[in-house]
């Protein structure tokens, strides 16, 4: 195998986000020679090997290599619509984490308000909005090294040692292992090197920023070559807690990577990797942004009941940045893995794929879930460990007219969770309305403990050709037949403070009270089928920067189980039926145009899709106050529609800029018996009926009923943009030759729901955000900037979230204010 060069920029051509700049990079191949296509036509062998006039300096610029196929090809001939972002771009612009790329991929929607509870979308799809729920599936596939990352918590931590990132849009399962309805993160990290090379970082910024990265590679021998990297991260907290006297919400990352690449031949690769991160900020809190009028009684509302205790928020301007807290915060977060990958180049055409992994996650939180100083709910944590298993085995052949992918991929794992919910001194007066319930504190103390677990396997056989059936004309059909198996326990044991067992059903008056707070509740769900899909693309050159390409999936996301507890009936008996969900089925349309012009100075992509998604997985609430979490059902239909625009420039010499995108409309097309929004909650249905709470509680609907069929989704902006430029002008500085830079970058998101069933009290107002870089990089591989993100200091919410019991009160998660700092890096 020899090692090829291949130019990468952050605006890959036929990509969502750019780099201000072009970079080159060294890249390890699974193939002697790679034959991208030049932007006028024709093809280059990119290569080391290759003689002297075969260069990266006389690659043509805006070829583009991506893997988003499981082979290495220029981004413009992939008929997908792909955003590609290359190391540099990432590390200029701070974007270090899945978290932070969405404010350079306007399709890409990331929210989350902790490491558990982390949703990942592209076009409004791809997980419920809420609290999370072990017994669903991922509809945004991340993929690190072709290895399927199944937890969303690794989309908070850092990267380490990324090369490039590449953000697909659209359905994805007849290419990838675990199928994805919505899209692909694929994450490919750099590889041992046969020749010593490295880099260092370090930044120091604002609230105490610190973070540090460094990489090493090189042959341990003629046929083995080891690379290592490590990144750590830590930044004081933007939210200050007057309670514990403590800045919360910081970061607080630690990273390590090793790589040993085995070459017996030049035919074979064998690389067995090995990573490690840990996080442990005291996260993640939240600060009092307002009160909204639900349909409780005034009395039960939020202003009278903080009242009743002497109780007012340390402020009640969010962006003061003030919280008053008194349960601990934690979100300990820790993940890793290894995998052994080979790779066997049978002969010119063809070549063989091997990915054999294991990866492991643990959570440690500590939440304050009634999001208030007073000592409601005074424990709230739910540690969960998971272990998964997966192999994926993959075929590719390539020859002039003809390329394809055939694989086959098993996935096993297990999440145990083993919770703790307990109310606290002021539960009673807050939670119930009987004189002498409260008077004898019966909620004091009231302890839920839940044991859960989860068994989930998948195995499935994928294939995908790509036909030339005349030059310039391409079809390309993919089918998947795909078999998932789930199997649930969730048990939750509830005593009172004096340690005695609630139970179930019957009892006291004031057990019966104690149960509508925290239901006793065993359901073990379980859930199997087998589902086929398919997709199929036609893609036609229709000059030679011209590329018009329309694709049709059927698809499905597979059913799930809940796994945090089901509603009860008027009895008090679990309904067992919510205990599983139906797969979603997916159907999407999309057409799109890849062009070059200018002389290859700018590249103008656009895509237009349609997705329609019968029994959409909503995560949804009802009145009852025992089930805290929410559960899984299925809506009816949903249906996400937009249109995509990618361009980027290079008019001359040293200047380059970018603007990109997304208009997306997402709704709800049938949901008529979705929770309702809280000031339509607490009281009377839309119907009229009144459903009474357990004595001494209330009056609460059971289950809330509203129709929002017709209304957005929660979670995406219907208008989507970033942008920027940079600015280069040659200097010798520092006995350097080297570039002058200045760069902006930017992003703006229109108005967003952060309700599952959109409420006028949780709409987050739209914002702009504006970062600034200027620095020096030198042709030796010094590069020194300076940088401000969130220049203009713009005041905006990541999430907005209601407080339990349909109080009225209304808690946000504010975003990053303006920060500063510098970066010196060498790369070697």
């Amino acid at each position: 195998m020899t090692k090829k060069f291949v130019l990468l920029t952050g605006i890959a051509a036929g990509a969502l986000v750019s780099s201000p700049a072009f970079a080159q990079q060294g890249a390890q191949s699974t193939t002697a020679g790679v034959q991208v296509a030049q932007a006028g036509g024709g093809n280059v062998t990119v290569s080391a090997d290759a003689p002297p006039e075969v260069t990266p300096s006389n690659v043509p610029e805006n070829v583009i290599i991506i893997t988003a196929r499981r082979r290495e090809e220029a981004s413009q001939d992939v008929p997908i619509a792909i955003a590609t972002l290359d190391g540099r771009t990432i590390n200029e612009t701070g974007a270090f984490s899945i978290q932070k790329i969405q404010q350079l991929a306007p399709s890409l929607q990331v929210y989350s308000s902790n490491p558990r509870n982390t949703a990942v979308n592209i076009r409004g799809i791809g997980v419920p909005f809420g609290l999370t729920n072990d017994g669903f599936e991922q509809g945004v596939g991340i993929y690190v090294d072709d290895v399927y990352y199944s937890r969303p918590a690794s989309a908070v931590f850092d990267f380490l040692d990324v090369a490039q990132v590449e953000v697909l849009r659209g359905p994805q399962g007849t290419l990838y292992g675990k199928n994805t309805t919505a899209g692909a993160i694929n994450i490919r990290t750099n590889q041992p090197t046969f020749d010593f090379e490295g880099s260092a970082e370090v930044s120091l910024g604002s609230y105490n920023f610190k973070q540090l990265k460094a990489a090493v590679s090189g042959p341990l021998s003629e046929n083995v070559a080891a690379r290592i990297a490590v990144s750590g991260t830590n930044r004081k907290g933007t939210i200050f807690n007057v309670t514990s006297g403590n800045w919360v919400n910081g970061q607080d990352n630690l990273g390590v990577r090793g790589q040993i690449l085995f070459r017996p031949t030049d035919d074979i690769d064998i690389t067995l990797s090995g990573d490690y991160s840990a996080q442990d900020p005291e996260c993640c809190g939240t600060v009092y942004v307002g009160y909204g009028p639900t349909q409780r009684a005034l009395a039960r509302q939020f202003p009278a009941l903080a009242a009743a205790q002497n109780y007012a928020p340390v402020s009640t301007n969010p962006f003061d940045r003030l919280t008053d807290l008194d349960s601990s915060l934690n979100a300990g977060n820790k993940t890793g893995g290894a995998s052994l990958r080979a790779i066997w180049d049978i002969n010119d055409s063809s070549s063989f794929t091997s990915i054999t992994a294991w990866r492991f996650w643990d959570w440690k939180p500590e939440n304050d879930r009634d999001y208030t100083g007073l000592p409601i709910v005074s424990l709230s944590q739910n540690p969960s460990q998971q272990d998964q298993y997966s192999q994926e085995f993959r075929y590719n052949y390539s020859a002039d007219t003809i390329n394809a992918v055939v694989g086959a991929f098993a996935f096993h794992q297990r999440i145990d969770t083993q919770g703790t919910e307990q109310q606290g001194a002021a539960a009673s007066r807050w939670n119930l309305t009987n004189a002498g319930q409260i008077t004898r504190d019966i909620l004091n103390g009231l302890t839920a403990k839940n044991t859960q677990w989860l068994k989930a396997t998948s195995a499935a056989v994928f294939g995908q050709v790509e036909w030339e059936v005349t030059p310039g004309l391409r079809i390309q059909p993919g089918v998947r037949l795909n078999y998932d198996k789930k199997e649930g326990h969730y048990e939750r044991v509830v005593t009172d403070g004096q340690g005695n067992l609630i139970p179930a059903s019957g009892g006291t008056a004031d057990q019966i009270a104690q149960r509508g707070i925290y239901a006793p509740q065993l359901i073990e769900p379980s859930f199997s089928d087998w589902n086929f899909s398919y997709d199929l693309t036609l893609s036609y050159a229709l000059m030679d920067d011209v590329m018009l390409y329309g694709t049709y999936a059927k698809t499905f996301k597979t059913g799930g189980i809940n796994q945090n507890g089901v509603p009860s009936d008027s009895s008090g008996n679990p309904i067992l039926e919510a205990g599983t969900i139906l797969p979603e089925s997916v159907q999407h349309f999309e057409i799109g145009a890849k062009t070059q012009f200018w002389d290859n100075k700018a590249t103008l992509n656009l895509a237009a899709f349609r997705t329609t998604i019968d029994n959409f997985q909503a995560n949804v609430t009802n009145g009852q106050f025992g089930v805290l979490r929410g559960y899984l059902a299925n809506a009816d239909r949903v249906r996400t529609q937009g249109v995509e625009l990618d361009f980027s420039v290079r008019p001359v010499e040293g200047i380059t800029g970018y603007l990109n995108g997304a208009y997306t409309d997402a709704k709800y097309v049938k949901f008529i018996d979705a929770p309702c929004p809280p000031e339509l909650a607490g009281g009377t249905t839309v119907t009229g009926t009144q459903v009474p709470g357990p004595p001494g509680v209330p009056g609460s609907l059971s289950p809330a009923n509203c129709d929002v069929s017709g209304q957005v989704l929660p979670g995406v902006s219907k208008w989507a943009f970033s942008y920027g430029f940079e600015a280069a002008a040659p200097l010798h500085l520092l006995g350097e030759d080297g570039d002058l830079y200045f760069g902006v970058d930017g992003s703006y998101r229109s108005e967003l729901s952060s309700n599952p069933s959109p409420s006028i009290y949780t709409w987050i107002d739209g914002y702009n955000l504006t970062n600034f870089r200027f620095g020096f990089r030198a042709e030796n591989g010094l590069n020194i900037y300076a940088w401000v993100r969130n220049a203009f200091d713009a005041q905006y919410f990541e999430q907005l979230v209601f407080g339990p019991s349909n109080t009225g009160l209304i808690a946000g998660n504010p975003g990053d204010p303006r920060t500063w700092g510098g970066t010196i890096r060498f790369d070697f």
